[in-house]
Order: C-alpha cells, then sequence, then structure tokens
C-alpha cells in the first residue's frame, strides 16, 4: 500500500450550546424527515394521489416515531440482542448511537398501514409516497456514519483508501460513501425518474418494490466492502447479518413488481 487517505478530522458533535448538543446522526435524520416530507407534499399535488398534503404532515408524525422506535428496536434485536438482555435499560441510551435500517424500515411499514387504516387510503400508495422519499434519509445517514467515522470498510488497497482512526492502523474501504451512493444517490434518481410519471391504480406497489429490491441488491453489494459487525462477524454461507437481512427485501420487492406488471397487461384474447 504506497497511499491512503487519512481520516477527516470531523467532530462528531455539530451544535454545542452549554448542556444542548446536537451530533451530525441527529442532523441526519432531521434533514432526511423535513426534506422527505417537503418532497412527498409536492409529489401528492400531482393527479393519481389520494394522500393529502395535510396527510403527509400527520404521516411524518407517524414515520418518526417508526423511523426511531423500529431502528432501535431492530439493533437490540438483530446486532446485541445478548448484552441488551444483560443490560436492558441501555436500550434507551440512544444518543450512545446504534441503530438499524431493517429495524427502521420495519417501524415505518408499521407507522404507514396504521395511517392508511386511519385515513382509508390504500397501504400501497401510502408505502410508495414513502419508497419515494426514503433514499434521502439514507444518503444523510450514512454521510454521518462516515463523519462519525464507524461502520467502515474492510481493509483494502485502493487508492482511495481511508485510514479510520477507531478501526487501527490499516486502510480500509470509506463503505458509508459507497452506501451513501448506492443507496442513497442511485437509488433516489430511479425513485424519482418513477415516481413523477403519470400514476395509475394498477401501478400501485411499483415504487415500493423497486425501492425494496434497489435496497436489497445496493445493500447486499455495499456489504461486499463493508466489514461485519465484530459482534457477529460472518454467518451462515459467509453473509453478514445486513446481506441476510436484504433477501426478503429483494423478494418482496420482486413479488411486488411482477403483482404490478401483471395488472398492468392486457388480457390475452
Amino acid at each position: 500500500m504506497l497511499f491512503a487517505i487519512p481520516f477527516p478530522a470531523f467532530d462528531p458533535v455539530a451544535i454545542e450550546l452549554g448542556p444542548l448538543v446536537i451530533r451530525w446522526y441527529a442532523l441526519a435524520y432531521i434533514a432526511g424527515l423535513l426534506i422527505g416530507w417537503r418532497l412527498a407534499r409536492r409529489l401528492v399535488a400531482r393527479p393519481g394521489w389520494t394522500v393529502t398534503r395535510e396527510g403527509v404532515d400527520d404521516l411524518l408524525f407517524y414515520v418518526t416515531l417508526g423511523v426511531i422506535l423500529g431502528g432501535r428496536l431492530g439493533y437490540v434485536l438483530f446486532y446485541q440482542p445478548g448484552y441488551y438482555a444483560a443490560n436492558p435499560l441501555e436500550i434507551l441510551y440512544v444518543w450512545r448511537g446504534g441503530m438499524s435500517f431493517h429495524g427502521g424500515l420495519i417501524g415505518v411499514l408499521v407507522a404507514a398501514v396504521y395511517f392508511a387504516r386511519r385515513t382509508g387510503a390504500h397501504p400501497l400508495e401510502v408505502a410508495d409516497l414513502l419508497a419515494a422519499v426514503a433514499p434521502i434519509g439514507l444518503f444523510f445517514g450514512r454521510i454521518a456514519n462516515f463523519i462519525n467515522g464507524e461502520l467502515w470498510g474492510r481493509v483494502t488497497d485502493v487508492p482511495w483508501a481511508v485510514v479510520f482512526p477507531m478501526a487501527g492502523p490499516e486502510p480500509r474501504h470509506p463503505s458509508q460513501i459507497y452506501e451513501a451512493l448506492l443507496e442513497g444517490l442511485l437509488l433516489f434518481v430511479v425513485l424519482q425518474v418513477l415516481a413523477w410519471r403519470p400514476r395509475r391504480p394498477e401501478q400501485q406497489g411499483i415504487l415500493t418494490g423497486v425501492f425494496l429490491l434497489g435496497y436489497g441488491l445496493a445493500r447486499s453489494f455495499a456489504e461486499l466492502y463493508r466489514e461485519p459487525d465484530a459482534q457477529l462477524g460472518y454467518l451462515w454461507g459467509g453473509l453478514t447479518m445486513g446481506q441476510i437481512l436484504s433477501i426478503p427485501l429483494v423478494l418482496a420487492g420482486l413479488y411486488l413488481l411482477l403483482r404490478a406488471l401483471r395488472s398492468v397487461q392486457p388480457a390475452t384474447r
């Protein structure tokens, strides 16, 4: 290895005013939710959507709860169940970090179903709306992971390798950036191309299917360069926990896409 990029001296604390401390990770969540909320309000103003702008305002509240509660409980159950079983009060210590995307996704789905039942909206329409804006939060979240110097990649000799202070002296893949570009930017562009087309009732579920399939594939690919969680290592068949949890997302995405495509095909005569 001839060259490695030293990790920038980022301060994980973005704002500190006396006892008030706001970390970049918190700002990432806030930015993802607020920008996603504003974009969702613009989307539902287009023909074909039955969710109203006022409904999006209410949905923001439920989604915020789903992201935080689901993300935290997902991390506890998927990644460190033994530790938190022995230290249950630390489940509440969210400021110490420890959130799971897959857990947050489950929380958001629960919030979406509750909102749909409460308002009479079609659950797949609500899911499509959330899918269209979800990559925004993923992008900011992965950038925050990089700023925090956490969830680093595997040891490598690529020219853009980074030496993360908490990961030892070896240069590593900046896998957080890979995920920000794939799960965040690329998936966002694809979904926006689809979301701003005229919406027809028989196409419900397409955006959700693309998001689940796209995220599952992007996460599985990025995991090839990301260091597995130390407490878990490699699991069944050499897969990581992130890859295993992405399998049902890929299958669900394929199912929704095939279901939607069958509904728009003309009947054979």
